[in-house]
């Protein structure tokens, strides 16, 4: 089963995944947790360069290509063969957050992000998706308790950029059946049973 978690930075599903991990890891299931973009070693090289705060004058073209490489690397070295192995892979975004942050965040036509995601993955379509939503002002809260040297590149982004990559993520939920929207202000407990339940649906479905 292929299961993926997006949300703007700092809505806490990084948190969950390993919440979900030690569960399933639990139940005897062989797991893999990956992340995005990174996961292999030459998508961990992309990744470097990608979140580098150095790396200002990087052009948004530039930025979903190096994506879309790390990507499609991640793909075809791990994502495939884990789930041949009738593997549970779970991971720390995908192909979604191309859409939300290069699409509707940076402004690049969201017909050719769409298109290049469908390339890149191929048949690693994620079986659910689970998209923890918290409001801007959250964003705003948060991001203020973590230093400022500590933000990579991306997280460094002004207030009007996550507003916009929100309504990509929102677009995407209401026009994808896997995706299963789940309210971040709840408490990490709350979000985790909510998840296994889902995932449980999907199961004896």
């Amino acid at each position: 089963m292929f299961i993926t978690f997006e949300g703007l930075d700092f809505c806490g599903k990084s948190t969950q995944v390993h919440l979900l991990e030690k569960l399933l890891i639990s139940q005897g299931a062989q797991v893999k947790v990956i992340r995005e973009p990174g996961g292999t070693n030459i998508s961990e090289k992309i990744r470097n360069v990608l979140l580098d705060k150095k790396n200002k004058e990087m052009l948004v073209e530039t930025e979903l290509i190096l994506f879309a490489a790390s990507r499609a690397q991640l793909v075809g070295e791990i994502i495939l063969p884990l789930l041949e192995a009738n593997a549970y892979v779970i991971s720390d975004r995908f192909h979604d957050s191309s859409i939300a942050y290069q699409a509707f965040g940076r402004g690049i036509k969201l017909e050719f992000v769409d298109e290049l995601q469908k390339f890149v993955i191929g048949k690693a379509v994620p079986d659910i998706t689970f998209l923890i939503d918290i409001p801007i002002e959250e964003v705003v809260r948060r991001k203020s308790l973590v230093k400022q040297v500590e933000l990579d590149r991306i997280e460094r982004s002004k207030i009007d950029f996550y507003k916009k990559v929100r309504e990509g993520y929102l677009y995407l939920a209401s026009r994808e059946n896997r995706f299963s929207k789940i309210d971040g202000a709840l408490s990490i407990e709350e979000i985790h049973n909510i998840i296994i339940k889902e995932i449980s649906k999907y199961s004896k479905g």
